[in-house]
């Protein structure tokens, strides 16, 4: 996690970035959200260098994927970015829609005696479909959720994405050292944390994600064993209508050593987003950094060939 910059250049692109939220935040719902998914679709993402990262990503995960398919997630994917992102500002709005959302999946019951019981779970999920719908559906629930976040670098923004976050539901753990002891007494009292788990880690264990070198963070199966937490692979999946999700808790992961569970967890989400490509977040630098202008050569030789 970088240091927060507060320079101006963080500044432009807040007022930027607060201009077209509060713009969309005027329109109802159902007009909102796909408004956001083609702003950030057809005007962010080229010139963001999301179309890139999209593409070179997909040159070192799948690089066998048709040049066809390569440029519908070059639109896709940014498009499922900006609908989560102004999802998430939408706050009490977007959590009220899961009211009576079902959880489906073999994991469903585990959950509600994990809760009966005041058992922890990690709650493991990845930067797909929108992770705080699971978050939203749990503690519409009456269930005790709290999450661990990643704050932005840029100082403006994180003050407000955290307020938006916020509003879905709390407790809520920046990750760092400034989180840790409020999220450990959290998980130890029986609480359900909620973790993002596709980040690249520099100092993280070199597991596999779609059969590459992937540096994963070990967190959630140490906080697991420690602490005798139930470990629940869970997504919010976008429906066809792109507003609606289908929450889905996979069965919980055995116990066994902190490297064996963790790949199981890595494992459980790429299965899900070879379901669903668009709607991982393929613009993030999952296999950073060394490898970064190997994707690129890539990339750009598969461009001329096509």
């Amino acid at each position: 996690m970088g240091k927060p910059r507060r320079g101006p250049r963080e500044f432009v692109e807040n007022l930027a970035a607060r201009a077209v939220l509060g713009a969309a935040l005027a329109l109802p719902y159902r007009w909102r959200v796909p408004f956001v998914g083609w702003v950030t679709s057809r005007l962010v993402a080229p010139l963001a260098g999301y179309d890139r990262r999209v593409r070179e990503n997909l040159a070192h995960a799948c690089p066998d994927l048709p040049e066809t398919e390569v440029r519908r997630l070059m639109r896709a994917v940014p498009d499922n970015f900006g609908r989560t992102l102004i999802e998430l500002y939408s706050g009490r709005e977007f959590a009220r829609r899961f009211a009576d959302a079902p959880i489906h999946g073999p994991g469903a019951a585990a959950l509600e005696q994990a809760h009966a019981e005041g058992r922890p779970v990690m709650l493991v999920t990845g930067h797909f479909g929108n992770y705080d719908a699971v978050r939203a559906a749990l503690i519409q629930r009456g269930y005790n959720v709290g999450g661990l976040y990643n704050p932005m670098r840029n100082d403006f923004f994180n003050a407000h994405y955290v307020r938006a976050i916020s509003s879905i539901g709390e407790p809520l753990f920046p990750r760092g050292r400034a989180g840790m002891a409020r999220m450990l007494r959290f998980v130890k009292g029986g609480g359900m944390l909620g973790i993002v788990l596709d980040q690249y880690m520099r100092r993280g264990a070199d597991l596999t994600f779609f059969g590459k070198t992937a540096p994963t963070a070990l967190s959630a199966a140490d906080m697991a064993l420690k602490y005798d937490a139930l470990v629940v692979p869970i997504y919010g999946i976008r429906q066809p209508d792109g507003l609606s999700f289908r929450i889905v808790a996979e069965a919980p992961i055995p116990h066994a050593d902190r490297e064996t569970m963790t790949q199981a967890l890595n494992d459980s989400l790429e299965a899900r987003v070879r379901q669903h490509m668009a709607q991982w977040l393929w613009i993030h630098r999952r296999w950073k950094p060394e490898r970064t202008r190997r994707l690129r050569a890539k990339a750009q030789a598969r461009a001329a060939k096509d």
